[in-house]
């Protein structure tokens, strides 16, 4: 049942994903007040002679009206460059994972393992054994990830562009064929996240989730054994 945190972001799953959300609440704060200010003085053109005359005839409310979108535009371009900044630095990952994107299911290389790579299809819902899967969300390999390690991510794609996406994780990222996509991402608690190629892709489209379950680096290093 939808609830009105649907309307909200996912829970953050990554620093990232934290810079994201207070920047979005940051520059969402400045646009409530603007609105406010704007509403308050259209009322007051209508209704108001005296205002009216003071803001239409008066040098200095035009000087105020310039400089203050100046300074706002400053304390939204900041905390934006910064965020931009934060998004694209790569810090010595611990895993290199390739991702490649196919119409219409994802493909993984494990860069530092041998042998570990696999394809990643969306479980059909109708003929899944599972009671309690995400429908159009559970895929039958998921990509294992140890918790509070860098993690760099690889994409590309075989035929058409496709964006490999987890929200809670706050990566987004074009997959384009004959071209080598990178970003990182840093996961700090263990849990199953969800995503979907986010790109207008083909008629299978909505059919090629992304799932991700982080775990502690000690069930990782069995996990990956255990593959071998």
């Amino acid at each position: 049942m939808a609830t009105w945190s649907n309307l909200n972001f996912q829970n953050s799953a990554s620093p990232l994903m934290e810079q994201i959300i207070f920047f979005h609440d940051h520059t969402l704060i400045i646009l409530i007040m603007i609105t406010i200010l704007v509403s308050y003085l259209m009322l007051n053109l209508f209704f108001n002679q005296y205002i009216n005359r003071f803001l239409l005839e008066n040098q200095t409310i035009e000087l105020i009206w310039t400089i203050i979108p100046a300074i706002t535009l400053i304390f939204i371009a900041l905390p934006s460059l910064r965020l931009l900044y934060l998004l694209d630095e790569l810090n010595n990952p611990l895993i290199t994972i390739k991702s490649i994107g196919h119409q219409w299911y994802w493909s993984y290389e494990y860069s530092d393992f041998n042998n570990i790579e696999f394809d990643s299809y969306m479980i059909n819902y109708n003929n899944s054994p599972l009671i309690n899967n995400f429908r159009l969300l559970d895929v039958d390999n998921r990509i294992i990830l140890p918790m509070n390690n860098q993690i760099r991510i690889m994409v590309t794609a075989t035929d058409v562009i496709h964006s490999w996406t987890i929200p809670s994780l706050g990566v987004k990222i074009d997959a384009n064929p004959g071209r080598l996509n990178q970003t990182s991402f840093f996961i700090n608690r263990p849990g199953i996240f969800y995503g979907q190629c986010s790109e207008i892709c083909g008629t299978n489209h909505s059919f090629m989730p992304i799932m991700i379950e982080s775990i502690m680096m000690k069930n990782f290093i069995n996990w990956i054994n255990n593959y071998s």
